[in-house]
């Protein structure tokens, strides 16, 4: 059955990694907890165990900002993963939870619409009509289900919810429980309980936090990737991924072209060239690492089903120029200065130069 799903849940996808950690696992682990806080890092970080199973990482970066992410949930606070929209802060709290209580599920997502029902917890109208206010007819949320059985529940997007709504969480945080005045009952949060929240501040719409909720978090800033090496070895990953889900055979030299396709989001970003020699304008988006990652499964997809299946630049273009143009105008002027400037006259860039101005 699960050959079908289209995307696995972490602790599913890495089922087998996270048993042979348990196993080698002698540390000593929090109450609600799989397995000790250095087995969450090297599950996150990768390595070799004793047994000489090799763990692949999850998290290419600095590992002292794991090591903090890990140790905020071993005390009573809550953890912020924050950062640019495409710095792994899902990705994150999803292998997070997955390592420390084999259940990633327990998921809020923010949006516009997020109501307070959907944080603390709703109810089946039919049943209330009937019988009024009853266990029975309470609808429990994720948070709540996080709170009863000592799991940690991930709050996606939190600056995506409204303020009111964002400050429902104050209570949860600060009293470990939630009041259900219509029962005059209260749900107590059980030991191992935790939240795990991802936000940025670049995305339109986004509600600030209030001061009170942001005192109820500890904050690790996820960075962009710190050299093109990092951000390469990344994308790879996270590609290498698609393939095997995907079926894909490419030949060897994708490698080149998430090389290439990395070198032109990060001079954007950074507004200089590679080499320091150039300075650039930068468009109006971020050109994340994961938006690297979306051109280059594209592309791959391209290859596959309606070409030779070598990755070429003509796969490419199209993911480059729909990631960089948001601004049918002005980004278009600063990709079309960087073609003429930087492209055009890199070596070995001339198939992607051609491609992107034929398309653009």
């Amino acid at each position: 059955m699960s050959e079908n799903i289209l995307r696995l849940p972490a602790e599913k996808e890495f089922e087998a990694e996270l048993n042979a950690i348990k196993e080698s696992d002698s540390g000593k682990k929090p109450e609600g907890w799989q397995m000790s806080p250095s087995s969450v890092l090297t599950y996150l970080m990768g390595g070799k165990l004793k047994s000489g199973f090799e763990i692949t990482p999850k998290y290419i970066g600095n590992k002292r900002l794991m090591e903090i992410a890990i140790a905020t949930l071993t005390t009573d606070r809550a953890l912020l993963l924050y950062g640019l929209p495409g710095t792994a802060k899902s990705w994150v709290s999803e292998h997070i939870t997955a390592a420390i209580t084999g259940d990633s599920g327990l998921l809020v997502q923010g949006t516009a619409g997020t109501s307070e029902e959907a944080v603390r917890y709703g109810w089946n109208y039919a049943l209330l009509l009937s019988e009024g206010p009853s266990e029975r007819a309470l609808v429990e949320t994720p948070v709540m289900r996080a709170m009863k059985h000592g799991k940690i529940v991930r709050v996606e997007e939190l600056t995506r919810i409204g303020s009111d709504v964002q400050d429902s969480l104050i209570t949860i945080l600060s009293e470990k429980m939630l009041p259900v005045p219509e029962l005059n009952t209260q749900v107590q949060a059980t030991r191992g309980f935790n939240v795990i929240a991802t936000a940025n501040n670049r995305d339109k719409g986004v509600n600030d936090l209030s001061s009170a909720l942001k005192r109820r978090f500890n904050t690790v800033i996820l960075p962009v990737p710190a050299t093109i090496e990092e951000e390469v070895e990344i994308v790879r990953q996270r590609v290498t991924g698609f393939l095997k889900t995907s079926e894909f055979t490419p030949d060897k030299s994708f490698t080149e072209e998430i090389k290439r396709v990395v070198t032109i989001f990060r001079e954007l970003r950074n507004g200089v060239t590679i080499d320091g020699k150039t300075k650039l304008k930068s468009p109006g988006g971020t050109l994340s690492t994961a938006e690297a990652i979306s051109v280059m499964n594209s592309g791959l997809a391209l290859s596959q089903h309606f070409g030779d299946g070598k990755l070429q630049a003509d796969d490419l273009a199209s993911g480059i120029i729909g990631t960089i143009v948001k601004d049918p105008v002005q980004d278009k002027v600063v990709f079309q200065e960087y073609m003429d400037t930087v492209m055009k006259s890199r070596d070995g860039w001339k198939d992607v130069y051609r491609s992107c101005r034929d398309l653009i």
